[in-house]
């Protein structure tokens, strides 16, 4: 994360779909026209442009540091592009100074910090009342009410903040200056694992106290503290050497597949994206691997409450929209009005129909349809997946379950893990995955679950 301007409140922006300006704030509006764009006009500044354009393709909140250059001078800015639901885009730019003069007033061991924080950091922002808006996805892995369920709570339901080695909390501090902190001790309550977290003000269009924007560096476990760390801290180890390099390197391979920095040759930008496509994977797995661990522990349960199967199924199919349209299928979801009460935990049954839609998507021909259906079988709340895919013979439909295994090894696709972790976790729901094929006819998974009257 670059140094932050406390003096500057964040500067704002919507972007149409088309990518024309349709309004900012004052700031934004006289460095675009000096790049020769107005309100109305495509983006005229060539780095916020070319992020706009990933956060569109992405569908997804894309926040990085930006440098964009203002004739003689760089700006350097922290941007968060946000899709709106129309296609456009909505910017919140912080941290705008130029480069020069940051630099000047910073000494060494400042930068290499501000550096640090920029490429190693998980970031996390606050409002004003120091309620969660944003968190990046490593920080939420293990939170057991799901990542999006910590948004609007307050920070401290993220991160247990502790004292410096002067007895003192740096963030009550700099609260009270409205100013920069940094290395606040803390951990992360889901894992446990320890972070230092640092993190500036921002400012609205008042001058008014807006919230924090920061990051948080986990630290590496001591060889004597890793070897007596409890199985929970292994999601947060694998994290620090596998997740945040292989998200930097996606990050990376996408702002090359958006020719951020300008054209380049189209070979180039293919590889990019293949990388960005492997860098996916590799995540997917780092995550089935962290359940892997988790589930196979003797003392592993999962609590349960009353939940609305029928909305979980829907959510499912929400997150799979863009994939099943890239690949031509149709997902035919739960109506809105249908609920089905099931004791579960809502994570992880959003999980185990994540996998089960998700597979259902990734065999299913062009053209082809996935059913969803929430019923209620006696006393189990059932949802089928249904598919139109080649189908499984009955001798594989019992392997398929088993770790590292699947239908045909040679195809693309998972690791071999996915049914084997849904199947466990269902289980130790009380319920249970069962699926009903033959070849040529696709394949209907069934996941069971406690119904509550």
């Amino acid at each position: 994360m670059n140094a932050i301007d406390t003096a500057r409140p964040v500067v704002h922006a919507r972007i149409a779909p088309d990518g024309c300006l349709v309004e900012a704030d004052a700031r934004l509006q006289a460095l675009n026209a000096r790049a020769g764009g107005s309100i109305g006009a495509p983006l005229a500044v060539p780095a916020l442009a070319s992020l706009v354009r990933l956060a569109q393709r992405l569908r997804v909140l894309v926040a990085r540091a930006v440098v964009a250059a203002d004739g003689d001078t760089d700006l350097d800015m922290w941007v968060r592009a946000k899709p709106d639901p129309d296609g456009g885009v909505r910017l919140a730019i912080s941290g705008w100074r130029p480069r020069g003069a940051w630099r000047g007033e910073a000494d060494p061991h400042h930068r290499a910090r501000d550096f640090m924080g920029t490429m190693g950091g998980s970031v996390w922002e606050t409002d004003a009342a120091l309620r969660l808006t944003y968190i990046a996805p490593e920080l939420g892995a293990g939170v057991a009410m799901g990542r999006d369920a910590l948004l609007g709570q307050p920070l401290t339901q993220l991160f247990k903040l502790g004292e410096d080695e002067t007895g003192t909390v740096p963030i009550l501090s700099a609260l009270a200056m409205r100013a920069r902190f940094d290395d606040q001790p803390a951990a992360l309550r889901a894992s446990g694992n320890r972070v230092q977290l640092s993190a500036a003000p921002l400012f609205d269009a008042g001058g008014g106290f807006a919230g924090l924007t920061g990051t948080a560096q986990i630290m590496d476990l001591a060889d004597d503290e890793a070897a007596d760390a409890p199985p929970e801290a292994f999601a947060a180890r694998l994290n620090q050497a596998l997740r945040a390099p292989l998200g930097r390197i996606i990050a990376n391979a996408d702002s090359i597949n958006a020719q951020a920095e300008g054209p380049l040759r189209q070979d180039y930008v293919d590889y990019a994206a293949d990388i960005a496509v492997a860098g996916r994977h590799l995540l997917g797995l780092v995550d089935e691997l962290v359940d892997l661990h988790a589930i196979e522990r003797p003392d592993f349960t999962v609590a349960v409450e009353p939940v609305d199967l029928a909305d979980i199924a829907r959510r499912a199919a929400g997150l799979l929209a863009v994939r099943a349209a890239a690949a031509s299928v149709r997902i035919d979801r739960p109506a809105a009005d249908e609920a089905l009460d099931a004791a579960a935990d809502f994570g992880r049954a959003l999980q185990i129909l994540v996998n089960l839609i998700g597979n259902a998507v990734r065999y299913s021909p062009p053209g082809g349809m996935v059913w969803i259906r929430a019923e209620r079988d006696g006393d189990r709340a059932v949802v089928v997946v249904a598919d139109q895919g080649k189908g499984i013979a009955t001798a594989d439909q019992q392997r398929i379950f088993e770790k590292f295994e699947r239908v045909d090894p040679g195809e693309p696709g998972g690791s071999g893990l996915g049914l084997y972790i849904a199947r466990r976790l269902a289980r130790a729901m009380g319920g249970d995955i069962t699926v009903d094929s033959a070849p040529g006819q696709g394949a209907r998974f069934t996941l069971s679950l406690p119904a509550i009257d």
